[in-house]
């Protein structure tokens, strides 16, 4: 029974997410329709929207912000998961993915921010762990992945206003259950297809053999020109291509998407692998091509065999795992959670106007329920 708060069709705040309208998408989302749908994963937001006017480096305008995103329980942070990534197209940035790539583990939140201040969420994210657990790190060190894209066609990035405490904030108040999107967290400046976007998520629910697992995507989504844009093979971007508008938005493609997927799943980092390297067809159904500038990089893990994933030294592990030969509706549940998820970014959101006036509008959402109609209650 659908109602008029059901998360699946209004974020948190209240603003519509594209369930909200006729859609019509494939597979079963989870309750939330998001990737804390997976146990145990919560996600957090700092964001930071203050000034107007004329860019002044340092002192604004500011449209920025970070999204946490914590893979374990906070108690239980320091227990490595299974992962796998793939770069669609490097231009881009996510620390910690050359361990990945070694081990096939990380642990600690996973954060996303703007291009020029992904150091600082990395470094904060360890000054964070320090600050919680001071044995932590006492004879270990710390790889944390953080990720970016760039906001500075609205935000003044080179201003540096993301600060340790921010980052700090944003794991501190993550959380599961429903979770807002649009312009918040990392994503507050962010634009795609010309459209305002940012933080958008959404998940799948899959059967296999009597059990049921979730696949849960998140996006910082910021890339494409305004003539790519598709909504379930409606070739939109032609439609709403206004002359006045796109004069007062970016015309150069400089942006980027980066996307986290979660499941309970039990898979092996050979099979989350594989599970990031479906994340570019959700991107190319909604009209994302990878372009030159494009940082097109995606990162999957599994919260299932914590027991495997950290096993101590001098005894063998054991972990159980969906066999590759049945592992195509995870590979379904991916591209339909990140098509969605990008459209989510796009739909729970509003227009903005940055750094020297620079203005992105949302996208109209008198145009969606035109061509596609209000979801029945």
């Amino acid at each position: 029974m659908t109602t008029p708060h059901d998360p699946k069709r209004l974020t948190p705040s209240g603003l519509p997410r594209a369930r909200f309208y006729d859609i019509p998408f494939d597979g079963a989302p989870g309750p939330n329709n998001a990737i804390t749908d997976v146990p145990g994963v919560a996600v957090g937001y700092t964001t930071l929207i203050e000034g107007d006017g004329p860019l002044v480096v340092g002192t604004g305008p500011v449209r920025t912000g970070v999204t946490a995103i914590l893979p374990r329980p906070r108690a239980e942070l320091a227990s490595p998961v299974f992962a796998g990534l793939f770069s669609a197209n490097g231009n881009g940035e996510m620390t910690g993915s050359h361990l990945i790539e070694e081990i096939g583990t990380f642990n600690l939140p996973v954060t996303i921010t703007n291009t020029h201040s992904c150091g600082v969420a990395r470094d904060a994210t360890v000054r964070w762990l320090g600050g919680k657990d001071p044995d932590a790190l006492e004879d270990s060190w710390g790889l944390p992945v953080a990720a970016e894209t760039y906001d500075g066609f609205l935000n003044d990035i080179n201003g540096h206003h993301l600060t340790a405490e921010h980052v700090a904030a944003a794991i501190d108040n993550a959380t599961s259950g429903p979770i807002d999107e649009g312009s918040i967290g990392g994503g507050t400046g962010m634009v795609t297809f010309q459209f305002k976007a940012g933080s958008g998520t959404a998940s799948r629910v899959v059967g296999w053999q009597g059990r049921t697992f979730t696949v849960g995507s998140f996006v910082q989504s910021n890339f494409g020109p305004r003539k790519n844009l598709m909504i379930r093979g409606v070739r939109a971007g032609a439609e709403l291509a206004e002359p006045q508008i796109i004069e007062r938005t970016p015309r150069r493609e400089k942006g980027s998407i980066i996307a986290v997927v979660a499941t309970d799943a039990p898979l092996l980092p050979h099979q989350l692998k594989r599970l990031a390297r479906r994340v570019p067809l959700g991107v190319a159904w909604t009209g994302g091509l990878g372009y030159h500038s494009s940082g097109d990089i995606f990162l999957a893990f599994s919260t299932a065999n914590p027991e495997a994933a950290s096993s101590p030294p001098g005894r063998l592990a054991q972990a159980l795992y969906v066999p590759d030969c049945d592992i195509d509706p995870f590979f379904d549940a991916v591209v339909q959670s990140v098509e969605e998820a990008i459209l989510n970014a796009l739909i729970a959101n509003d227009d903005m106007t940055g750094r020297d006036g620079n203005y992105v509008p949302a996208l109209p959402r008198d145009w969606l329920e035109t061509k596609f109609g209000r979801r029945s209650i």
